[in-house]
């Protein structure tokens, strides 16, 4: 899917990504309020699929332009990297690190998760994922409370993309940032998916597979709970341990 901006007149294509059809515009807002290109609701007039001429009918509901309020695109050389983008994790360092702390959201340091809540979430993102339960081949992410209870979930064939999904759903419904919740994805914790965490204000990331160790490293610098191997009745905790709550002994 070519995800397309448009503003003042001006229009650009920021990425081509490989997804899974459903929750295009979704994604196209998650992908933008992850890269800080728009922070708020308020920032999105219009999401509407291409039927311009110069696009083959065929394509056209694998083009998503979205119309920003503002009276002119915003700077967007920061996100050239992103032209092509894969379910891959991208390059990232330091100086990732650095444009992170420009958006980022610190999140609320009072939630807390008790063990017996965390050693649900498996099973209840599980149940949540209808198209792997017929294929076998799609990543998943919930958005759960701090009780545990399923708010959304959302599946794509790009880990990063179902990320992108379920926090686009969160800022078109104007529910952002999600201090209250915790973020649970199969698969491992990359870099990106903790900067998407971070940018939303995720306090606690679970994750069923390991974190990489820049995912540990932004974990750490901004105060976000991660936990991996969450699966089987077990969990590591990387950062944060302060907000899971222990059994007695």
């Amino acid at each position: 899917m070519e995800i397309r901006v448009s503003a003042g007149g001006e229009r650009r294509t920021l990425a081509v990504t490989m997804r899974t059809p459903g929750a295009d515009f979704e994604l196209a807002a998650g992908f933008l309020f992850s890269e800080g290109v728009v922070t708020r609701r308020e920032d999105i007039r219009r999401i509407r699929y291409c039927v311009d001429r110069d696009v083959e009918p065929d394509q056209r509901y694998n083009v998503v332009t979205v119309d920003l309020a503002g009276a002119a695109l915003p700077v967007l050389g920061s996100l050239d990297r992103h032209f092509v983008t894969t379910s891959a994790c991208g390059v990232c360092g330091k100086s990732s690190l650095a444009a992170l702390q420009v958006r980022a959201r610190s999140p609320s340091g009072g939630q807390s998760v008790s063990a017996e809540i965390l050693y649900r979430l498996p099973g209840e993102l599980r149940r949540a994922q209808g198209i792997f339960a017929s294929t076998g081949g799609l990543h998943a992410c919930g958005l759960f409370s701090t009780e545990g209870a399923l708010v959304a979930a959302r599946e794509d064939v790009g880990r990063h993309n179902a990320v992108d999904k379920l926090l686009g759903w969160a800022l078109l419904e104007d529910r952002v940032p999600l201090g209250a919740h915790l973020l649970m994805v199969s698969g491992r914790s990359s870099y990106e998916i903790l900067q998407k965490a971070v940018t939303a204000g995720v306090p606690i990331v679970c994750a069923v597979s390991a974190p990489s160790s820049l995912a540990v490293e932004v974990a750490r610098a901004f105060g976000v709970t991660l936990i991996g191997f969450l699966r089987d009745g077990r969990f590591n905790v990387y950062a944060g341990g302060e907000r899971v709550v222990l059994p007695p002994g």
